[in-house]
């Protein structure tokens, strides 16, 4: 009876059944935009139309949607073997992909430690920099510090460096021992920038005032995105990061780069800190990672910290961290994949030869009505719309919403909105993106 009960209650659609994540539930639940297939550039909804994303899903689907080599390969493994733990047992697959995403980092970032998400990644991060001081002799470094309008994930620890308000005020204190830099943006001095902001390098310098506050010998690690994606793509000022990694080396500090969303290919190369030029000492990667087929995350550190932490007897568990899916099989074959797509079709350098078209693209809207700042790196980009009286988010909402009905899906955050197209994007569909948008915030008062 219960199971008769059961598929008929799950035949109903109810949609009150799912708290959908990030979503304004009642607003959507009353008129849902359904997503029943993907292909390439586009999604297939449930009417049969074809809207063309702009956003690579949740910046995370690089190489186009449902590339039949990654679906091969992810349909072979489950076949052969559908899950093996990582604990105690090795698959020979999870090291082969290790060692692939090490050689493409800069520097001796070359130990890869697997998780599941871009927030388990950064929670990730935080553990093994507190164990790593701890090995060293300086356990009484237990301060980390975030940026303000970062964004980190939504683990405790992520959510305490990350900077976002909102996805901060209703769960309290969270972390203790987290303090947060000042914010890269300032529309005064920045607004339409094309690429790196020449003004703002100062700003790093927030992080010696951290210094002389909380004493250097008790921070961590300083962990940012190269690039902010969430809050709106901001862009570091020039200049910025390399004095981090000034400030962080004269202290001892780890600096610890979020490249969940710049990775693979988003900036033009392999990872932000191979485009800046700077080697950070640990660094968070998702989204791309597998191109969206499987959920996969990972941490890539400098191999001076893995060595740290390979003290006492050699059958002693010399990390106690990990997860049941990390290096999941399937995972790790739809990441072999991916690199494979990236490589053979040379999709990172597709991404930095296409830049300037998409910047060109995104300017081209300076002007329109509601429209007080543009902001791109790569094949990232990001357009503020002045808030409505009394109505925050709303003119963004409905800009979003328009595009979707026109035929063209991205993200929008409050009343900026986010591009970040699969870098297989062909010119006349940049074209298309834009001139759908500038249509629509014509067409929004």
């Amino acid at each position: 009876m219960s199971t008769v009960t059961s598929l008929a209650h799950a035949d109903t659609n109810d949609l009150d059944a799912f708290f959908m994540p990030f979503t304004a539930n009642r607003q959507f639940k009353k008129a849902p935009r359904m997503l029943v297939g993907a292909e390439g550039m586009h999604y297939i909804t449930m009417d049969g139309r074809r809207v063309l994303d702009a956003a690579a899903g949740m910046w995370c689907v690089n190489a186009g949607h449902c590339r039949e080599q990654i679906v091969q390969a992810v349909q072979r493994q489950a076949a052969t073997m559908d899950y093996s733990p990582a604990f105690q047992m090795g698959n020979p697959a999870a090291f082969e992909l290790a060692s692939r995403i090490a050689a493409l980092a800069p520097g001796d970032l070359d130990t890869l430690f697997y998780a599941n998400s871009g927030s388990e990644a950064v929670d990730t991060t935080l553990k093994i920099a507190l164990a790593y001081h701890r090995a060293r002799g300086q356990g009484e470094r237990t301060r980390f510090i975030g940026r303000e309008r970062g964004y980190h994930g939504v683990g405790f620890g992520g959510t305490s460096v990350g900077g976002m308000k909102n996805n901060r005020k209703a769960f309290g204190s969270l972390l203790p021992g987290v303090d947060h830099l000042r914010h890269t943006h300032d529309p005064k001095e920045m607004a339409f920038s094309r690429g790196q902001p020449e003004w703002g390098a100062h700003l790093a310098e927030d992080l010696v005032r951290l210094c002389e506050l909380h004493d250097p010998s008790t921070i961590a690690a300083v962990i940012v995105e190269p690039v902010a994606g969430s809050t709106g793509v901001l862009p570091p000022p020039k200049g910025y990061l390399e004095r981090l990694r000034e400030i962080c080396d004269q202290h001892g500090i780890l600096l610890i780069f979020d490249e969940v969303i710049t990775g693979f290919g988003r900036l033009g190369a392999s990872f932000a800190a191979e485009k800046f030029g700077i080697v950070p000492d640990m660094m968070t990667m998702a989204k791309g990672m597998t191109n969206a087929m499987v959920p996969a995350s990972a941490v890539l550190m400098r191999r001076g910290i893995y060595d740290a932490l390979m003290q006492g007897p050699e059958w002693m568990i010399e990390l106690a961290h990990g997860y049941t899916y990390s290096a999941h099989p399937l995972a790790v074959a739809a990441g072999l994949a991916t690199l494979d797509i990236y490589r053979d079709e040379g999709l990172f350098e597709r991404a930095a030869a296409l830049s300037p078209k998409f910047e060109d693209a995104i300017h081209s809207l300076k002007g329109l009505p509601h429209v007080t700042d543009i902001r791109n790196l790569g094949l990232m980009a990001a357009i503020d719309l002045e808030p409505r009286p009394g109505q925050p988010s709303a003119r963004g909402y409905e800009v979003f919403l328009e595009c979707y009905q026109q035929g063209v899906y991205l993200r929008y955050t409050a009343d900026t909105l986010a591009f970040s197209p699969p870098l297989i994007v062909e010119e006349s569909q940049i074209d298309q993106i834009f001139d759908t948008v500038g249509k629509a915030i014509r067409a929004v008062a």
